[in-house]
């Protein structure tokens, strides 16, 4: 066999099927952009998507790609098996309406078994097939593969609800008899069975069916090929390596963690090679998920990276890894990759501080955890029970990170056990919340055949002019028909031209309207979105009949056209602004440019200070000031490139692009609207600045006419305040406001020697009333005192004092109850607990607490209840 490492077999196989005339489509962001079905990117068919369901016709129909994708439903199993990975790399070949199972059957046997390509031998090769694909088996059988090596699988049909369905074909590698782990006659040992020998490595869908609501199939109008090859598992052949950790694409960060380790080494202990593995695994995701945005946090795709880091560090303690070491991985990690990401290499240091930054926090969260566990155990011992409460074994999972394998391995060693039933049932209920927060939204829609078919061409006017006179109406569409002329309701119309902009990259879409040859309105242009074929597809409110073939006077409504331009180039001064204060590693990460605001989302590791978002919005201002030309030129991608300009948003461009500059501040790739000098924009203000999810801040800003108002608002703001603290100048507000604070906080603290010494006379009487109960001395009182804090400062005067040997005191505020119980230090070891007393008491407030064994408090919602409280806490001491 040949032999290639992983740079070389990615990129064999680009070049394969570019020279069979497909496009190779760069590997996209794990991110999704506009799929809130997905919460990563986790195939190379999920980035194919629009294509697969019409909604945009690519340029070229045969498409490859090696995408990196992240699968989280399996985090448990990395590093136990030999080949579940949280992020793993999917070469995949993908025909859109081209070419079908012949084409699809005959490449992949030809790249396989090839000298020019891989090269492996075809007797080593088996291939699963749907029993009732009578089609699949021949093309298999004409390209050179013995009807032996042929296997029926009825679980071959991909399927997925309704949409885009059929029959799919996997392709088995056979590793020979030293990977043999079952007897020969085990009916899992075949190819598509369970075992180690037969190695799945490509899996080609024949996508031709359309699965209806009503469960039933129809033929699609275009059928598709998409197929997957994993990267990680092709290595491990050309490599013959055990698993797919032996490989080129994990041993290096192996070997460096190796380095940090405690003397272990790979390869000598089973359980140490599970660790190395996790921490091999865990550090490539993170690595590239956190390059690609996501940050950190503890909702989302955040909470997924905090997870692989926890678990990646609880690996390196049981290797004897000290400190922060995750992220010296990184340079490891893009060094692996670098041939084909060397984004990473170039990111090393931001990804650094990232992981960096999680591990000393963690390490803090780690010895928090431990201490829960030896509480959790120590509680065991003191209630003479056996096993932890799965919801416990699920807090130390969720909350500190630590696997259940850990939890219940700890446990097993101090003589107790787990609720492992509970701990499941605690999980599910986690991915269910999980599941339901993605939405409902399947993975691919459904075809819509109509669009794709109308290839009328149609050519967009609106950068140089809002106003077309003669636009000719070529098609009409109502409730998915194509109709000759429409007389009212809701329609989709095209034109052979048009001014008004199709929403796209943030900016929103024009309005106007549509007048015939005597200037009456018939229509009102509501949206305009890009359809497959590119057209701009008007949906109006028709006013009066419209006719297929007339010609419209098109006009675009200035002055909402105008708001917007303004707020979209504010847009790109605000982007520059950000890298310059902020750093290179801002993104952008979603836009929203409206008539009468804009809205920037953004990738930040942490918040954004008051300090910086000022020099950002002065920045801003700055080019408006110096009234700066927007010139836009039209040009090819590479050329743009050298021009400086950047690409926003991960956005696909085609051929040709559009290179808006202002002035020589900011260059970028852009296909929207945008004044002709900065200083249109008048003013720019940020009105506020927060976080929208994992790593990603939101600025919202106003510029114009709009800025003003902002403004103007905000000065009369102020002059009401300067009227109620009674100052004639604004200037004087800040001053006055101080001193008000400096009165109120004297006033305050007055307030509180009050009502301590009010506390404390109350205190004197109800200190003095001293019940013995059943051998216990007992205090008990109801007082008026402004809340726990006072409460809390009595019980220690109490303590101080040592009165009594248990005290029960509570209050009302605010309509509210309080209640604070405490014991005397030998009362504690003589098994009274003031935790014990509190949850039995609570329940005459309506409440519940807890607490130390010798302090405990509660609140409630009846204050009423406080007297039977009291006499609850003595009636407990007697049966106690």
């Amino acid at each position: 066999m040949k032999k290639l490492d992983s740079s070389q077999i990615r990129a064999m196989y680009l070049e394969f099927f570019k020279e069979h005339g497909h496009t190779v489509e760069p590997s996209a962001s794990l991110v999704p952009k506009d799929d809130p079905s997905l919460l990563w990117i986790n195939s190379g068919v999920a980035t194919m998507k629009k294509y697969f369901d019409g909604s945009v016709v690519p340029k070229n129909h045969r498409l490859t790609s090696s995408q990196k994708s992240i699968r989280t439903n399996d985090i448990e199993n990395v590093g136990k098996t030999a080949r579940h990975h949280t992020l793993f790399e999917m070469l995949g070949n993908f025909s859109v309406g081209d070419y079908f199972k012949e084409e699809a059957i005959k490449w992949a046997f030809e790249l396989l078994t090839s000298p020019k390509w891989f090269g492996w031998d075809k007797d080593k090769l088996y291939m699963t097939v749907y029993p009732k694909d009578t089609d699949a088996k021949k093309f298999w059988q004409e390209a050179g593969v013995e009807p032996d090596h042929l296997v029926d699988m009825d679980d071959n049909f991909w399927d997925i609800g309704q949409g885009p369905s059929g029959p799919d074909t996997e392709i088995f590698y056979d590793r020979g008899e030293k990977y043999d782990n079952l007897a020969p006659d085990d009916p899992e040992n075949y190819p598509g069975g369970e075992n180690e020998r037969y190695l799945e490595v490509w899996n080609i869908v024949f996508s031709q069916f359309n699965h209806k609501p009503d469960d039933t199939y129809e033929p699609l109008p275009r059928k598709n090929i998409d197929t997957g090859m994993g990267l990680e598992r092709v290595t491990s052949i050309f490599e013959d390596a055990p698993t797919n950790f032996e490989t080129d694409l994990f041993m290096p960060i192996i070997r460096k963690a190796e380095e940090f380790s405690n003397g272990k080494k790979y390869g000598v202990n089973k359980q140490d090679d599970v660790d190395f593995k996790i921490i091999a695994d865990h550090a490539r995701a993170i690595t590239f998920a956190i390059g690609d945005g996501a940050l950190p946090s503890n909702v989302g795709r955040g909470y997924v990276i905090r997870r692989l880091i926890r678990r990646a560090i609880v690996s390196a303690h049981r290797l004897g890894i000290k400190g922060n070491f995750l992220y010296k991985l990184v340079p490891v990690v893009g060094e692996i990759m670098k041939s084909y990401y060397p984004e990473v290499l170039e990111q090393k240091d931001y990804l650094a501080k990232v992981i960096h930054s999680e591990e000393k926090r963690f390490n803090e969260t780690l010895s928090d955890g431990l201490q829960l566990l030896n509480e959790l155990i120590d509680n065991l011992k003191e209630s003479n029970k056996d096993t932890v409460d799965g919801k416990d074994a699920f807090k130390l999972y969720d909350t500190y990170g630590f696997p259940f394998e850990m939890t219940k391995e700890y446990l097993e060693d101090a003589g107790y056990s787990v609720d492992e039933d509970g701990f499941k049932s605690e999980m599910k209920k986690q991915k269910d919340r999980a599941r339901n927060a993605r939405g409902d939204d399947k993975s691919m829609g459904v075809q819509r055949d109509l669009l794709i078919e109308i290839k009328t061409p149609s050519k967009y006017v609106g950068y140089t002019q809002l106003e077309v006179k003669d636009a000719e109406l070529l098609d009409i569409i109502v409730d998915e028909k194509l109709v000759d002329s429409v007389n009212d309701g809701v329609a989709e119309v095209i034109f052979d031209e048009t001014p008004f902009y199709a929403e796209m990259g943030g900016q929103v879409a024009d309005k106007g309207v549509i007048e015939d040859e005597n200037g009456e309105v018939v229509a009102k242009v509501t949206d305009v979105q890009h359809a497959p074929n590119g057209q701009n597809l008007h949906t109006i409110d028709v006013v009066k009949p419209l006719q297929k073939g007339n010609k419209y006077y098109l006009k675009v409504d200035e002055q909402f056209h105008r708001l917007v331009e303004n707020n979209h180039t504010a847009t790109h001064l605000l982007d520059q602004s950000l890298r310059n204060v902020l750093g290179d590693h801002t993104q952008q990460a979603g836009s929203l440019v409206e008539p009468n605001y804009l809205r920037f989302d953004f990738t930040h590791f942490g918040s954004v200070t008051d300090e910086d978002l000022q020099k950002v919005e002065d920045l801003v201002n700055e080019q408006i000031f110096k009234a700066e030309p927007v010139t836009t030129v039209e040009t090819d991608q590479e050329t743009g490139k050298k021009m400086g300009a950047i690409a926003l948003f991960d956005n696909k461009y085609g051929d040709k692009v559009r290179v808006v500059s202002a002035g020589d501040y900011s260059v970028e790739f852009c296909g929207g609207n945008h004044v002709k000098n900065t200083s249109s924009l008048g003013l720019f203000k940020i009105v506020s600045e927060s976080g929208v999810g994992a790593g990603v801040r939101r600025i919202e800003a106003v510029t114009s006419k709009a800025a003003f108002e902002y403004l103007d608002h905000k000065e009369a703001l102020l002059n009401k305040i300067a009227g109620q603290v009674k100052t004639s100048q604004i200037e004087e507000v800040p001053g006055k406001v101080a001193q008000l604070q400096d009165q109120i906080k004297k006033l305050q603290q007055k307030q509180e020697k009050l009502e301590s010494k009010i506390a404390s006379q109350q205190a004197d009487s109800v200190f003095d009333d001293v019940k013995e109960v059943n051998g216990t001395k007992l205090i008990t009182g109801v007082l008026n005192v402004s809340g726990m804090d006072q409460l809390r400062q009595l019980a220690d005067t109490w303590r101080t004092k040592n009165l009594s040997d248990v005290l029960v005191l509570g209050t009302e505020n605010s309509g509210k109850a309080n209640l604070i119980v405490a014991v005397s230090d030998d009362k504690v070891k003589a098994g009274v607990k003031a935790g014990d007393i509190i949850k039995s008491i609570a329940k005459e407030i309506n409440g519940g607490g807890g607490g130390r064994p010798n302090m405990a408090q509660a609140g409630g919602a009846n204050p009423a209840g406080l007297p039977s409280a009291m006499k609850a806490a003595a009636d407990w001491l007697e049966n106690n």
